[in-house]
């Protein structure tokens, strides 16, 4: 895992002013140092300048980067970002026609794959990955990014010229790209956020490049092209087949992202998903003589302070225990206090250079630059729940036939604390349903489906491309931002593919969510665990951190300098703050609620400062 960045402009030569493109490129590329501190590199020629910063994850000391190989006189250069688990397979195929490979890097493998056969080799990785290769020969630069957009890549085009990096403060870096914001920004902020809409940077003239997209820059302009896409397929397996399919596809992907010439670790919390992943990895390095470490995270007195509710009806610390009777690692508990997690949400915005998850990106990137000090990779078991279920809006009828994001329908409930004239300009409910609209049209609906099929469909769909992303998004840049690469199995494509036309009574049986996942690893672990109701990331209920939360507004409100005044109504805030502590209505997925508004709030004027955007 590494940060990329650069920029390509066919109306200059950056050769004639070496000095100061030089310079621009080795800012760009020191604003990711974060994501990989190890090694760092940097090719400028006339038209083009490439930046990386790398996290040694394999050949380390031969896999620096930019790459730069020859044929018929002509130069191919690549920087990568990512981690392709069938690159052995590439590689043998690629030495029988004649590659000769320098390293035992898989950013060797990627542009090799590019010289033999073509922009559309990228069909055939299996991983994930954002990378951009310069073909002198075409005179074209190609940024691509991995089918469900685990690893970022934005970019902007300015005067001519394409400016693109792993995350946005890299684009600010360049003389062309000054961070500004119109409304659309704050539609997605207020309407949307902290989702995104796919190609959307939030910021005005800032763009993603899409999940399953590659982008193309020539001297003709710029075009992006998809590579991939959820198709809709009759399912044709038994339910036997199919269990036996889900138990090889999750055990094979897990073994395969433990690929490394580092130590891996895993999360561990206790529950179905993160169990699953734990135990196949640590019987894969068992097998090899070694101890996996596992990591769990909790809050400080939540022993005393958690309140039972339907989102999570019980603490993860037994389920923990209880699989690691049965499981040998070397484990780790890891803790946050309620004020670490209050001053940790404006590094949470640096991370993301933009308002987020708020506690819950937070403590996610505390507990990972605890992971950091012991390893540099580390096993998730992120996405299960968009992939199989999980959520109640899968299989509640009255949650999934309400039309709209199932996971944030209450927009009075995220805009509660508003001014009702900046409500009334932003017209969030027209701009959320042209969203979810244009999000339904692409669908690919199989024929003879029933409403109710059809609309289950539908509901994966959209848990797929907007709450994945967001959680995808929310885990590299945590992690990333601590220098540790997180990989995440449930989202290989082999297995979101399969699973997105398998039939939803296959998926959910005996009124359990899950069961389909549930059955076919039923082997790896504890009955208490395979059977476990689901329960989310764990969030602080200390009322302290309440407290403190509703002290740090009030003193943003109070402040004239506060950017956020403007759209910010202070009475409601004043109404909000003293109404009784309670854990409030969820306004986005399960875990945000009031505590959680007001500290979005706070990260929103953190970033509307920090980036001087009123």
């Amino acid at each position: 895992m590494c940060g990329i960045t650069g920029f390509c402009g066919f109306e200059i030569n950056y050769t004639e002013n070496t000095e100061f493109w030089a310079r621009t490129l080795v800012s760009m590329r020191k604003s990711l140092a974060h994501r990989g501190s190890d090694n760092s590199g940097e090719f400028l020629e006339a038209h083009i300048g490439l930046g990386h910063a790398r996290l040694s994850i394999r050949d380390i000391s031969g896999g620096a980067q930019p790459i730069v190989r020859e044929r018929d006189g002509s130069k191919y250069v690549i920087i990568y970002n990512g981690e392709i688990y069938n690159a052995d397979e590439l590689k043998s195929d690629l030495t029988q026609l004649g590659c000769d490979f320098e390293t035992t890097t898989d950013t060797e493998v990627i542009l090799f794959a590019y010289m033999l056969w073509g922009k559309d080799f990228v069909t055939r990785l299996n991983g994930i990955f954002a990378f951009a290769i310069w073909d002198e020969a075409e005179e074209r630069l190609i940024l691509y990014r991995d089918r469900f957009g685990v690893k970022p890549l934005f970019y902007s085009c300015q005067n001519s010229t394409l400016v693109f990096g792993s995350e946005p403060k890299a684009l600010f870096c360049h003389p062309y790209v000054v961070p500004s914001v119109d409304t659309n920004s704050f539609r997605e902020v207020f309407g949307i956020g902290p989702a995104r809409t796919a190609g959307n940077g939030v910021f005005k003239n800032v763009y993603e490049i899409k999940p399953g997209r590659y982008a193309v820059f020539g001297r003709n302009g710029f075009s992006e092209n998809r590579y991939w896409e959820l198709e809709s397929r009759e399912h044709t397996d038994s339910y036997e087949e199919t269990l036996d399919k889900v138990s090889f596809l999750v055990r094979d992907a897990i073994t395969r992202q433990m690929v490394s010439d580092v130590p891996v670790c895993s999360f561990l919390s206790g529950g179905l998903d993160s169990s699953i992943v734990t135990a196949v990895a640590s019987k894969v390095l068992s097998d090899k003589g070694s101890v996996l470490n596992t990591f769990s995270f909790d809050f400080r007195q939540n022993d005393i302070y958690f309140k039972s509710n339907a989102f999570q009806p019980e603490r993860d610390r037994p389920y923990v225990d209880e699989m690691l009777k049965s499981c040998q690692t070397n484990h780790s508990y890891l803790e946050c206090d309620e004020n670490k997690l209050l001053d940790l949400l404006y590094p949470a915005v640096d991370a993301k250079d933009m308002p987020g998850m708020a506690d819950v990106d937070a403590s996610l990137l505390y507990f990972c630059r605890l992971v950091k000090e012991h390893n540099k990779v580390v096993l998730t078991g992120e996405c299960a729940d968009e992939v199989f279920g999980g959520y109640p809006w899968f299989y509640k009828r009255e949650l999934y036939m309400t039309p709209g994001f199932p996971w944030s329908r209450d927009l009075e409930a995220r805009t509660a604390l508003l001014r009702d004239s900046f409500i009334r300009e932003l017209e969030l409910a027209d701009y959320t349903a042209a969203r979810y609209n244009d999000s339904l049209e692409a669908v690919p609906i199989l024929d003879g489906e029933s409403q109710t099929e059809r609309r289950r469909r539908e509901i994966s769909y959209l848990n797929i491309k907007w709450f994945m992303q967001t959680l995808l998004d929310r885990m590299d840049r945590t992690s990333m931002y601590s220098g540790l690469e997180a990989r995440v199995p449930f989202a290989d494509h082999r297995i979101v593919e399969y699973l997105f036309n398998v039939p939803w009574e296959m998926k959910y049986r005996n009124d359990r969510e899950k069961s389909l996942l549930r059955e076919a690893c039923a082997d790896l672990i504890p009955p208490e665990i395979l059977y476990r109701k689901k329960s989310p990331y764990p969030k602080t209920y200390n009322p302290n951190y309440e407290r403190l939360l509703s002290e740090r507004l009030l003193e943003i409100v109070a402040d004239p300098s506060s950017p956020i005044r403007e759209f910010l109504d202070e009475k409601k805030v004043l109404a909000f703050t003293e109404a009784p502590s309670e854990y409030g209505k969820p306004w986005f997925g399960q875990l945000m609620a009031g505590p959680q508004l007001m500290a979005y709030l706070i990260q929103t004027n953190y970033w509307l400062k920090k980036y001087r955007l009123v």
